[in-house]
């Protein structure tokens, strides 16, 4: 037959030309697996695309998250009013109640309707396709439009009502009903989704990896999931009689899907814990970006607010990944993260950042991008990150403060350059505090002579500079040994004269005088840095703060040189390291700098006047360069509402004008000037003795509310409120980023984006997240999707664990 007619050879499309021809299943309809991202739910309803524009097998899973999540109504927005005729219009917050299937978008100020969205058939009008297309903005007539477009009887969006309630009861489902599942495999589907969820809790919680190398049903390591999972098993004779080899096969609850989709759940609940703590509040935002360890940009969120009880609470919101670091990106990726969790910029009151360009800067910074929409989201820079910058200032810009620290990281460097030059020191520190404490020098307790070790000082590690020299001294016996050993026994050559040359230097009164100069120093500075890395600290008391550590300076400076000079002395007796007499002239070629007036300096001119007084004043000098800001109007104004010393800082005048740095905020001045005349009465003269004691405008805050003079004087407590919001350090979003290096680790490095954030939320948030109760995990589980086995009603649940 083929020698008569020719074969025709089907031409290979560009679509298909990997595909093998010789394959015998290569004609075959390929699945391809469609999964539904966090992308692709948006808040705003003005942002999204149309539901049919979605690939049909997840159309009913994203309905599904929509309605999970609700309407978009951000009650605590300033809606934007518009020119209707000669009246100026908005939408009105108090609709939502009225209408629950209203949305409002902030982008484009218009109305939606969520049902008519989810639910419209193709090619009908939906009773207008102003409510699920462009969006309705006729605030004039809106009542009127909303009740004409719910309808009569059989209107679209009556009808679409009927489609979403009948949507929402699962047990309608076509795979439910062919299905025909009984009432005891429902209880089961119970037992077995609470302990599934009870094992991702404690995985969660602790920040442990949920997959194994080999899950396979032979496997000894299975990964924590699994393996926790089969322990429960053998705990509760009622889960192992419903999971594993005695579940249905479509239903083990165990795929990285499902895991994922608890997870998402649980990160959810928890994110909405957060926004309604946040309410209708001023708030504040932190930002800061850092790489993860598959080298990708991450930018973390975090919110900082006053709680109902008058405390500052900074809450962690998630991670978002950003393709690069330039401001417009950045403003971008927030804006984005903001609308898809519900969260208005409207309220939005302060900015926390570090020095980056990208961040700060003057023209195209983050900061400014924020401010030309939120013209009251103030920034400030830092104070922690400022403060390092100090440190490390004047480690780089005094010369002999510059000649110490290289020879420093020198030394620790040839010393931790090995685990036996290591284990060494550790042995040999460990000797001198037995002796010691034989000895009586030192005592014993808790928490003290810990184990310690050397670790490099870094320009961005808050502290690090203090740690590094204090433990030097604490350690100097050790390293000394160490240097000795090493110029003695080291195989290389060029080790035994670097060595020797460490030993040379660090054996001397300079020094160990610089040495103790810095410590001294930076042990106050870093007090100010710990103190600056709290959650509730606030402007006010920072302002306090750093002024007491200039004065502490100062008095250093000015009376504190004696007994430094004599420490020092002591300790380089101690060491039998030689110590000049302070009167002699220090060697030095006729042209060095080590001469005044062509005669020899004194070591006491050298010490004092070279090196002590012009490090002192360095610091000092930065300190007033970084925390310039700390003068500015804000500031001063916010200064006025700090209640040391009976409210002597109380200044009416100054107060009016804090409020009027937020006009929006406060349009009655003659109210605010009464509340505050009966606030300095209140707090001055009829309950002094309540409020005698405070130290600061977080406590006035707490003392407030707890008196409910919060709700009686509204205007005063919204200035204490906007005082606090202000944020004072970005240690937040720097324990957030330690935290990503737990839960994305070299391991793991191949976590989704939604993965890792909704992992970080319930780890960071524990202490909302253990605080959620399983049955509302399970709901939300529930609905995420559609689902083959439904949870039992309420009236069916008899077993404790079930109910659990």
């Amino acid at each position: 037959m083929d020698k008569f007619v020719s074969k025709w050879k089907k031409p290979v499309s560009s679509s298909s030309s990997n595909v093998d021809l010789n394959d015998k299943d290569s004609g075959k309809r390929q699945r391809v697996e469609v999964e539904l991202t966090e992308d692709d739910i948006v808040g705003d309803p003005g942002l999204r695309k149309p539901i049919d524009d979605y690939p049909f097998a997840i159309r009913d899973e994203l309905r599904r998250r929509y309605l999970a999540k609700g309407p978009f109504q951000p009650h605590d927005h300033n809606f934007q009013k518009s020119n209707f005729g000669k009246n100026m219009r908005s939408f009105q917050k108090a609709w939502f109640t009225q209408y629950d299937w209203l949305e409002y978008s902030i982008q484009k100020d218009a109305a939606f309707c969520q049902v008519c969205y989810l639910f419209k058939r193709i090619n009908t009008r939906c009773g207008d396709d102003a409510f699920t297309g462009v969006g309705f903005k006729n605030w004039k007539n809106a009542l009127n439009k909303f009740k004409e477009h719910e309808g009569g009887l059989n209107s679209p969006h009556r009808n679409a009502m009927v489609q979403c309630s009948s949507f929402r009861d699962q047990r309608h489902n076509v795979d439910y009903v062919l299905s025909q599942k009984g009432t005891q495999m429902e209880i089961d589907y119970r037992v077995r989704l609470t302990a599934v969820v009870k094992v991702v809790r404690l995985l969660l919680g602790e920040g442990l990896p949920f997959r194994g190398h080999d899950e396979s049903k032979d496997s000894i390591r299975k990964g924590h999931f699994l393996e926790i999972l089969d322990w429960y098993c053998e705990e509760k004779e009622e889960v192992k009689k419903v999971m594993n080899l005695n579940a249905p096969g479509n239903n083990q609850l165990t795929s990285s899907k499902i895991q994922k989709e608890i997870i998402n759940a649980c990160a959810t609940e928890v994110r909405k814990v957060i926004i309604n703590e946040i309410g209708d509040k001023f708030f504040s935002i932190l930002i800061d970006e850092a790489r993860d360890s598959s080298i990708r940009e991450q930018m973390a969120v975090v919110v900082r607010f006053v709680n109902d009880r008058g405390e500052v609470i900074e809450r962690f919101l998630g991670v978002v990944h950003v393709s690069d670091t330039s401001a417009h990106s950045l403003k971008g990726a927030i804006d984005e993260f903001f609308a898809r969790n519900g969260l208005s910029l409207s309220r939005l009151r302060g900015q926390g950042y570090d020095g980056a360009s990208n961040m700060r800067g003057e023209f195209n910074g983050l900061k400014t991008l924020i401010l030309q929409e939120h013209k009251h989201a103030y920034y400030v820079h830092c104070f922690a990150h400022q403060l390092q910058l100090v440190v490390v200032a004047t480690s780089k810009e005094n010369t002999c403060v510059s000649d110490f620290m290289d020879y420093l990281v020198r030394i620790v460097n040839l010393v931790g350059a090995s685990c036996k030059r290591m284990d060494a020191i550790r042995q040999k520190h460990y000797d001198d505090l037995v002796q010691r404490i034989q000895s009586g020098e030192i005592s014993t307790g808790t928490g003290l002579n810990q184990e310690t070790s050397l670790a490099r000082p870094g320009a961005t590690r808050w502290g690090s500079h203090y740690r590094t020299i204090k433990r030097m001294l604490e350690m100097w016996d050790a390293v000394q040994d160490v240097l000795d050993t090493i110029e003695s026994e080291a195989t290389d050559f060029q080790s035994r004269g670097v060595a020797r040359g460490l030993i040379a230097k660090s054996t001397t009164f300079e020094f160990v005088f610089i040495a103790y100069l810095l410590v001294t120093i930076l042990a106050k500075t870093s007090v100010l840095s710990a103190a600056l890395q709290e959650k509730s600290q606030n402007i006010g008391k920072a302002f306090v703060l750093i002024r007491t550590l200039k004065e502490d300076l100062g008095k250093f400076r000015e009376d504190g040189w004696e007994e430094f000079l004599e420490t020092v002395k002591e300790f380089c007796s101690q060491k039998g390291i030689l110590v000049p007499n302070m009167e002699d002239h220090l060697p030095g070629r006729p042209r060095s700098k080590r001469r005044v007036d062509d005669q020899p300096k004194t070591y006491l001119h050298f010490f004092r006047r070279d090196i002590f007084l012009p490090v002192v004043d360095l610091i000092l000098q930065e300190m007033a360069n970084r925390f310039g800001e700390l003068s500015t109007e804000l500031i001063s104004c916010i200064v006025c509402l700090d209640p040391r010393d009976s409210f002597a800082s109380f200044d009416r005048e100054r107060l009016l004008r804090l409020a009027q740095l937020y006009p929006n905020d406060f349009d009655d001045e003659f109210k605010l000037k009464e509340e505050l005349n009966h606030y300095i009465s209140i707090v001055t003269i009829h309950e002094r003795a309540f409020f005698s004691d405070l130290q600061s405008i977080g406590n006035l805050a707490k003392r407030m509310v707890e008196r409910k003079w919060h709700t009686a004087l509204k205007l005063v407590y919204r200035l204490i409120e906007l005082a606090l919001v202000l944020p004072v350090a970005t240690a937040t979003v720097e324990r957030a980023f330690s935290s990503m290096k737990i839960i994305k680790n070299d391991l793991r490095n191949k976590m989704g984006e939604d993965f890792l954030t909704d992992s970080l939320v319930c780890y960071i948030e524990k202490e909302i997240f253990i605080k959620i109760e399983n049955e509302v995990i399970l709901q939300r589980f529930q609905n995420m999707a559609s689902r083959r086995f439904q949870l039992p009603r309420a009236d069916l649940i008899s077993s404790p664990l079930v109910g659990s």
